[in-house]
């Protein structure tokens, strides 16, 4: 039976609390060991990823014992009331493992298709994202603030992020190049604090391929409260993974979505 004493934003802010104090005692340690999840290229994973989750795994244990979780670590286990947690504890394993702070911890809730509570976590700044059907607001150094994503503004004035210049496949790096000669400036490396960032006002796109569930179900939630948009490259629904553009608004997500379709 579920634990009905705390709301489901409690718990999510429970499991990044959980997270962080997992995580944050690995982070820039120079002796640090990683495994490689590839033979061919670079997917790191840490203790760091391993702990983080397993500590949002017993905050579920505990107060939402009836839930399914899907975890990049740990895989999926079936719940019995229909709503599933999809948990990233360390998304950006390769900025982490470098000493940037733009890796975050990722906390997804939904019931069915699609997330309706978001979580992005970056505990060594100390901010929180947070996206609910209530409203999207984040905490940090500077307090509490109402997250709502940048005004309408044209292609030619926008600023897009992704985290690898490669993208995906040749003819995704196309598509994601023929929207990169429209902007102002484009920005690499930014893993889910590229998110973050579209959900606060910063940004105005970001577009990445080659995703997982857990890598964009909580951004979708955050920037979607906070009055954005994320789709795949053909306007379809992005939780399940693979290529997603999010936008600021929906008339900068029309013309950076007219360029993907044509790839």
């Amino acid at each position: 039976m579920q634990n009905s004493r705390l709301s489901d934003l409690e718990i999510a802010e429970k499991m990044a609390d959980a997270a962080r104090a997992a995580i944050l005692p690995f982070f820039r340690q120079t002796n640090l060991e990683t495994s490689n999840k590839l033979q061919s290229g670079y997917d790191p994973v840490t203790v760091a990823d391993r702990e983080a989750e397993q500590a949002m795994r017993a905050v579920l244990a505990e107060f939402r014992p009836d839930d399914g979780v899907l975890g990049e670590e740990f895989g999926a286990s079936k719940g019995a009331s229909g709503r599933t947690w999809v948990l990233d504890p360390i998304d950006g394993t390769r900025g982490f493992v470098s000493g940037t702070p733009t890796w975050g911890v990722l906390i997804a809730l939904g019931q069915g298709k699609g997330p309706m509570l978001g979580v992005i976590d970056q505990p060594y700044i100390g901010e929180r994202f947070i996206g609910s059907p209530d409203g999207a607001f984040m905490t940090g150094p500077l307090g509490r603030a109402t997250l709502e994503t940048r005004a309408l503004r044209g292609l030619d004035q926008a600023i897009l992020f992704t985290t690898f210049p490669e993208v995906g496949t040749e003819a995704e790096a196309r598509a994601f190049q023929a929207v990169a000669d429209k902007v102002k400036l484009t920005r690499y490396g930014m893993d889910c604090y590229a998110y973050a960032l579209l959900a606060a006002g910063q940004v105005d796109l970001v577009i990445e391929a080659g995703l997982n569930a857990y890598d964009i179900q909580a951004p979708i939630a955050v920037i979607e409260a906070a009055g954005g948009i994320v789709t795949d490259w053909q306007g379809g629904p992005a939780y399940d993974g693979g290529r997603a553009l999010a936008a600021a608004n929906p008339e900068i997500h029309a013309a950076a979505l007219e360029i993907l379709r044509q790839y």
